[in-house]
């Protein structure tokens, strides 16, 4: 396969992944929000600081408020990560490879684009917010299934799930390195039943509350859910079931071009190294700083990847 192609996959995935993940985040904001309103704005900007995109939304906007942030992460094309932005870039990138893709994947890119571009062509005023979120999540879900239900596991495959994966794998470490080292308001806060609806609106974010509740007894703590998110392997959100999809991936892409690359050491060393720390070791060490370690990792290994496939050779 072309690097370009395989570029136009994995590229084409981060950004249908993306434009969920941002509408799991502000739903997560939005919810948490309203059970702190005294401090409501603190919450919109840890929104902002978990979507990377805190120093472009400031030289835009002086306070964030709940419809200024709704509407750079959803609507603003200024702003590269917003919903629009992505999903554009997501149908651009499918246009690119076009013929790697069935005639299923396409429409359900080309419709999700035409859907989401409806949708937020007006402003959302936040009693509208809900539906348009569900609206988001919808359509990222159906390409993901036209995917599934179409596509041959081939290497056009393998590249979709790793793009797919390395950002899916980004976002549920920045959901949780945001909860855990910005979001709580003050230690006196932690095991109340305030801490508990904020690690649960966490739980939902990532579509992990009834799965973790089931497994739990609904036994709301801070180091269960970590472990949970971070190391549970039947969980499609976790790091650990993210890292061992991408390391099945590009296993299956060295099998298929007889060559083993940098890229595919590094995912396998990243993934020892979750299932290898204890989650009591991650808290002695930090678990910000854990994640902080795994955020910038994962972030070099796309590199590696482009780099090793030859996105742009």
């Amino acid at each position: 396969m072309l690097g370009k192609t395989a570029g136009g996959l994995f590229w084409m995935f981060r950004y249908l992944e993306r434009s969920e993940n941002t509408a799991r985040l502000v739903e997560a904001g939005f919810r948490i929000a309203l059970t702190r309103s005294a401090a409501a704005e603190d919450e919109w900007m840890s929104v902002i600081q978990t979507a990377g995109v805190s120093k472009a939304f400031l030289a835009k906007h002086d306070v964030a408020d709940a419809q200024s942030v709704i509407d750079f992460l959803l609507r603003d094309k200024t702003n590269p990560s917003s919903v629009i932005s992505v999903i554009e870039a997501a149908r651009n990138n499918a246009r690119l490879v076009r013929t790697a893709l069935t005639r299923e994947v396409w429409e359900a890119t080309n419709e999700s684009w035409l859907a989401l571009k409806d949708a937020l062509a007006r402003q959302v005023r936040e009693r509208d917010l809900p539906e348009t979120l569900a609206l988001i999540r919808q359509q990222s879900a159906l390409v993901r299934a036209a995917l599934h239900g179409t596509m041959l596991r081939n290497d056009v495959y393998d590249f979709a799930r790793i793009g797919t994966f390395l950002e899916r794998a980004d976002n549920t470490a920045r959901i949780l390195d945001v909860k855990y080292y910005v979001l709580l308001p003050s230690v006196m806060f932690v095991g109340s039943s305030l801490d508990n609806v904020q690690w649960e609106t966490i739980l939902r974010s990532v579509s992990a509350q009834r799965a973790y509740r089931w497994l739990n007894a609904g036994d709301i703590n801070p180091r269960g859910i970590a472990e949970f998110l971070i190391q549970d392997r039947r969980l499609p959100r976790s790091l650990a079931f993210c890292y061992t999809k991408i390391v099945d991936n590009l296993g299956y892409l060295a099998d298929d071009y007889g060559e083993r690359l940098p890229c595919h050491d590094t995912a396998e060393g990243l993934l020892k190294r979750l299932r290898s720390n204890s989650v009591e070791a991650i808290f002695d060490k930090g678990l910000h700083e854990f994640l902080e370690d795994f955020i910038r990792d994962n972030n070099r290994l796309g590199i590696q990847i482009e780099q090793d496939y030859r996105f742009y050779g």
